[in-house]
This record gives structure tokens, C-alpha cells and sequence, in this order.
């Protein structure tokens, strides 16, 4: 089948869709609203049937007040309020460095914590999860960065729930938020979708963090950490600070001048220590607008560039006001089909909406910034065979693989039925030098390669938006799980990775698994499980093996420690294990292998219950009790 191309399909259906709905309108409406009688606060309100609530872009604060501009982590806030964004960006475990961790704007982090934590919006979130309404989030200036904000947090919120709200998130002239692991984090969730940031041709707002604000001069630097810059006074409707053309001017250049110089450099030597822009964005000018998918946030940097190096002093300025105009032109403009009867007409369809495109970006005059902007537009447009296209291919590259699996199966099967009396999960692991096992393993490598490159091509945004909550691949990916991970533990424990790296389930677990538990966690079914007649095909806890084999360290410790407290840390850790390990089993979630009589849970039994009867006989824990314990 030969690749076809499709142009700006997700960008496009965004843009449509904005453009035939009253959203844009009013959410705009309640931002100026909010702007001029609100300021530092939201103001809420309805649209159809989704709440609005829009998140003021004024805060008068004075100059020395002003929030720091350093990037700061997300971890830890308010007790895990990002979890779902993992706090780095999905390659490492562990602390991370700085440039692996998400991290955001310190001051604008500030600014939305203040407004979260106020009980009038948290009486409003309640009321709202309660109803279960689509929630529409929106902001202007850095009213945008505080709607972006609540909305990370909704979608982390609302992840682990059945039926969750739908969330989307507009801005309008929205300053940039956070470093590239923060864009990562969000294309791995799949929330690029939820966010529009709707941006003026010229308006300077959205490029200012291109450059660092430390390097201003105090005047400048001043107005800038105000963030009243581009506001107007709530009294007087005119600008809440006077800029000179001069101070215009000068701040034009310094921030095309920063974005020039990063933006020369390749991807790899940008480093993810600064702003970026992440989700749809939809560039508005005279001659209409364009809506781009940002999985290419490079390229969107690149474009944010390429239309301010056409602006002026005063244009850079006055544009972060007229988004109403913006607005108000978006509809008609946006869905209107312009013709090519004159000149040459384009050669294609994909020729014709480059063209367009360009058009509507205000770039089609510019001749040198027009071959830029047009390679940035081919860049972000996906290319290749479509999502759709690509998950038919997927399906039958799944039934070729399914092989592989089979051959698990069998080798499962017939570990239950051995002499050995070993089970599956300790056969492999202690028996690898086999020929038998060898052949396993390569089953087991094959299968997670094709895995991983199904996660990657979610991650690229290659297949279809909800792919994850489609039943073929939620009912594949976790039968793979329940049937290889045992095998990805029994490795990772043979060769000694818990004693290099950590125990497997904080340290070594693969991010596809833990993904796949979040799919088969979000189906939209009844959670009541039917009891079981009968023990499992397959242990229902994919992670089993991996709580044994730390309780068996634990109990090996238990050997050793004097310590009363530590010692008493270990026996209740293990007997946690052990109460869960006999639910599991008394509601017949494990597979038959799991009691298999010299399985690794059969030994750690055995050996708790003679420790247990040797606890017993003491009525503490006495500094001999440890002594005791060896000589066993």
C-alpha cells in the first residue's frame, strides 16, 4: 500500500471544529470579562453544556514584587497534584536531572497554585466532577498559563475515573509554560488534543519567553514580570503601563534577536532546559487563520518565530489586544474555501493547502519567510499513511507476532504439567541456560519490540486519537502483560539487576507495562469481578512475582537486623505480601503455577510460617531474637 498523504488531519478537524462552534466566541467573552472586573481571579459561566470558566490575564503586583522567571519542577506540588505527568519526562527513573524533569515557570506556577488553592474554585470544581459536564478552561496573557494549568490538573485528576468530563483548554496570546519534558509528558498522555492556543500574527506575549527576561534591562524587566505590559486598566480601558515606541522597539529585538540564535541551532544542541510550546495552535492574521498540530514543537517554535520577524514596534504590542476582533473574523474566514482560478493552479491538494495555509499565516508576501514557514508547515503536517491506515497495518503486524506468543503459551503449559514441579516463573528463571528457555527468551524480546513500537507510534502521533480505548488492542496488550511480565521479572532478577538498580516494580519495571495498566484500568466497565470456579490461565497481578521476591529479601534481612524497629518494619512488609498473596489466591486470581510445590511463593510460605512459629514464642523483639534467627 503506498503512503498518502494527509494534510493537517488532526490540525484541521480542530480548526473546523472551533470554527463552527460558539466556543471561541464565548470563551473570549468571559475572558475579557474576567480581564476587566476580575483581576488575579476566574470568572465561570456556560456554553451549550459544558462549563466555562476563564482565568483573568490582569494582576497588578508591584515591579519588586514580581515572581522569579526560573523553570522550576513539578514534583511534589501539592502532594502529586501532576502525578500523571510522572515529574520527568518518561526516559529515566529516578531523581533525573534537570532537563529529563517537567518542569514549569516559577512565578506563573505561583500564580495558578494561588488561584487553585482558593476555596471559591474549589467549590466549583467539586460542583462541577459531581455533574459530570464537559469543562471548557480559558485565559487570557497569563490568564492562559493559569487555564493550561488547571487543565493538566483536571486531566491528571479525572484519569483514574470512569466516564471522566471532557476537558479543553483555549488561550489567547498565552505566554509559554514549561521545558521540553513537559511537552514529552503530554504527548505521552495523549492531551495535546485538549489545548488550543489561539495566537495573533504579531502578538509579542507568546514569544517572550524565547528569550531569558534576566538579560533585559531593569525597565524592561520591570514591566515584564508585572505582566501588565499588554493589560488594560479595568477604570480607564487604556494600557495599565505607557511603553514608549523606543522601549517597543527594543523589545522586538531582543526577543527576535534570542529566538534567531536558539532557534539556528539543530534540535539536538537545543536542550530542554528552556520554554516550549506544546498542543494545537491556531496562528491568526489578516487573511485568516491556520491551526497547526504541535507534535512538532520544534517547528511550531520555528513559526511563532518566522510571523513575529514581520511585526513593528507598535504591532507586537497593540496585536495582544485585539483578539476580539480575532475572534469575531475566525468563522466566516477559517471555514471559507479560498479558490485558485487565477495564475497557475496548485499541482495538488497538498500544494493547495500549503497555500492556504500560508495565506492565512499573513507569510504568502514575504518571499524569504515564506520558503521558511513553508518548510515548518511540511515539517508539522504528517506525512505518510494515516493514522487509520497505520492501525489496519498494526492489526496484521499483531496477528504475525501472535506467533510468538503462542509459543509462550505452550512453554507455559507445559511448565505447569513438569516433574519439576517449578511453575512457570521459576522455571525460566532458574533453568536459562537451557535451550528450551533461550528460545523462550527470544519470543519474550520480539514480542516487547513490538510493543515498545506500538507505544512510540502512539507517542509520534501515528495512529488514531482514541486508540487506547479500543478493545482489540486493551484485551492484546493486557493478555501480553499477564503472560510475558512474569518473564521480564524472572530476568531482571537473574541477573542481579534488583542489586544494581532496585527492586523491579520502582526501578525496573518497562513504561510499556505500566502503560497498559492504565488502559485496562479505563475501560468503561462494571469493576465487580464474578468469583471464580476455577484458578486462573494466567495470574490476574502482573507484578506478582515481583511483591514475592521482595518479601524474600525482606524475610532474608528479617535474619539479620537488630534493630526493633526496622526489624518490625520488615515483618509487617512481608506479611503485607503474604495477606495479599492469600486473597489473591482465595478468590482464585493466580494461576495454578503459582502453588506449584517448589515455586518461589511455596518457599517464601513455608519459610514465613517457621518464622512465624519461632515469633511467636517471643514477646518482643529482644536483641537475641536476631541471633535466634541464624541458627535456625
Amino acid at each position: 500500500m503506498e503512503d498518502e498523504a494527509s494534510p493537517f488531519e488532526t490540525s484541521e478537524m480542530m480548526g473546523s471544529f472551533l470554527a463552527s462552534t460558539p466556543l471561541l466566541a464565548a470563551s473570549w467573552d468571559l475572558c475579557s470579562r474576567a480581564n476587566a472586573t476580575a483581576p488575579g481571579s476566574f470568572l465561570t459561566g456556560q456554553v451549550d453544556s459544558a462549563d466555562l470558566i476563564a482565568f483573568s490575564g490582569t494582576e497588578f503586583v508591584n515591579g519588586s514584587e514580581a515572581d522569579t522567571d526560573d523553570l522550576v519542577p513539578l514534583a511534589g506540588v501539592l502532594g502529586g497534584l501532576f502525578s500523571a505527568l510522572d515529574c520527568r519526562d518518561g526516559s529515566s527513573r529516578g531523581g533525573g536531572t534537570d532537563d529529563e524533569r517537567v518542569m514549569v515557570h516559577a512565578g506563573l506556577l505561583k500564580r495558578f497554585l494561588s488561584i487553585f488553592e482558593s476555596p471559591g474554585l474549589q467549590n466549583r470544581m467539586k460542583a462541577m466532577e459531581e455533574r459530570k459536564r464537559s469543562v471548557v478552561l480559558t485565559g487570557h496573557s497569563i490568564g492562559g498559563t493559569t487555564a493550561s494549568l488547571m487543565a493538566l490538573t483536571l486531566l491528571s485528576h479525572l484519569e483514574n475515573i470512569r466516564l471522566p468530563p471532557q476537558v479543553l483548554c483555549i488561550t489567547f496570546g498565552s505566554p509559554l509554560l514549561g521545558n521540553k519534558s513537559l511537552i514529552r509528558a503530554i504527548l505521552r498522555q495523549r492531551w495535546g488534543g485538549n489545548f488550543c492556543h489561539v495566537v495573533m500574527r504579531h502578538d509579542i506575549v507568546p514569544r517572550l519567553l524565547f528569550s531569558p527576561l534576566a538579560s533585559l534591562n531593569t525597565q524592561l524587566l520591570c514591566l515584564l514580570r508585572c505582566w501588565q505590559l499588554p493589560m488594560k486598566c479595568p477604570h480607564s480601558g487604556q494600557p495599565a503601563i505607557q511603553i514608549s515606541n523606543e522601549q517597543k522597539a527594543q523589545l522586538l529585538r531582543f526577543v527576535l534577536d534570542f529566538a534567531e540564535a536558539r532557534l539556528r541551532t539543530t534540535e539536538e544542541d537545543m536542550g530542554t532546559g528552556l520554554f516550549w510550546p506544546f498542543g494545537t495552535y491556531l496562528f491568526c492574521s489578516e487573511g485568516g487563520a491556520v491551526c497547526v498540530d504541535g507534535h512538532n514543537t520544534v517547528a511550531i517554535a520555528r513559526l511563532l518565530h518566522l510571523i513575529l520577524a514581520t511585526a513593528t514596534a507598535t504591532s507586537c504590542i497593540d496585536d495582544h489586544l485585539k483578539y476580539g476582533e480575532c475572534v469575531q473574523k475566525i468563522s466566516s474566514q477559517f471555514l471559507k474555501r479560498k479558490g485558485f482560478m487565477e495564475g497557475n493552479p496548485p499541482e495538488s491538494s497538498y500544494e493547495a493547502g500549503l497555500a492556504l495555509a500560508l495565506e492565512s499565516s499573513g507569510l504568502a508576501s514575504q518571499e524569504w519567510i515564506s520558503i521558511s514557514a513553508r518548510d515548518c508547515l511540511q515539517t508539522v503536517r504528517q506525512m505518510g499513511v494515516t493514522p487509520t491506515l497505520n492501525c489496519a497495518n498494526l492489526a496484521k503486524c499483531l496477528s504475525k507476532i501472535t506467533r510468538n506468543r503462542a509459543q509462550i503459551e505452550w512453554y507455559k503449559a507445559s511448565c505447569d504439567v513438569s516433574d519439576e514441579q517449578m511453575g512457570y516463573y521459576d522455571s525460566f528463571k532458574r533453568n536459562q541456560a537451557s535451550m528450551r528457555e533461550a528460545h523462550v527468551n527470544k519470543f519474550r524480546i520480539k514480542l516487547a519490540r513490538f510493543w515498545d513500537g506500538v507505544i512510540n507510534m502512539i507517542d509520534n502521533n501515528e495512529l488514531p486519537y482514541d486508540f487506547h480505548t479500543r478493545w482489540k488492542w486493551i484485551n492484546a496488550s493486557h493478555f501480553y502483560q499477564l503472560l510475558v511480565e512474569p518473564l521480564d521479572i524472572a530476568e531482571y532478577y537473574r541477573t542481579g539487576m534488583h542489586h544494581k538498580q532496585g527492586h523491579y516494580l520502582k526501578h525496573g519495571r518497562e513504561r510499556r507495562h505500566e502503560i497498559f495498566d492504565k488502559w485496562w484500568k479505563g475501560r468503561n466497565i462494571n469493576e465487580e469481578e464474578n468469583k471464580r470456579r476455577n484458578f486462573a490461565g494466567l495470574t490476574q497481578d502482573s507484578c506478582f512475582w515481583a511483591r514475592v521476591e521482595e518479601a524474600q529479601e525482606s524475610l532474608e534481612k528479617v535474619r539479620s537486623e537488630r534493630n526493633p524497629m526496622k526489624l518490625a518494619e520488615l515483618w509487617q512488609g512481608v506479611e503485607e505480601v503474604a495477606e495479599y498473596a492469600r486473597k489473591l489466591i482465595e478468590n482464585k486470581r493466580v494461576s495454578k503455577d503459582v502453588l506449584a510445590k517448589k515455586s518461589s511463593y511455596r518457599l517464601l510460605e513455608e519459610e514465613l510460617v517457621q518464622l512465624r512459629d519461632m515469633k511467636s514464642k517471643l514477646q518482643q523483639f529482644p536483641p537475641q531474637f536476631p541471633g535466634l534467627l541464624r541458627m535456625n
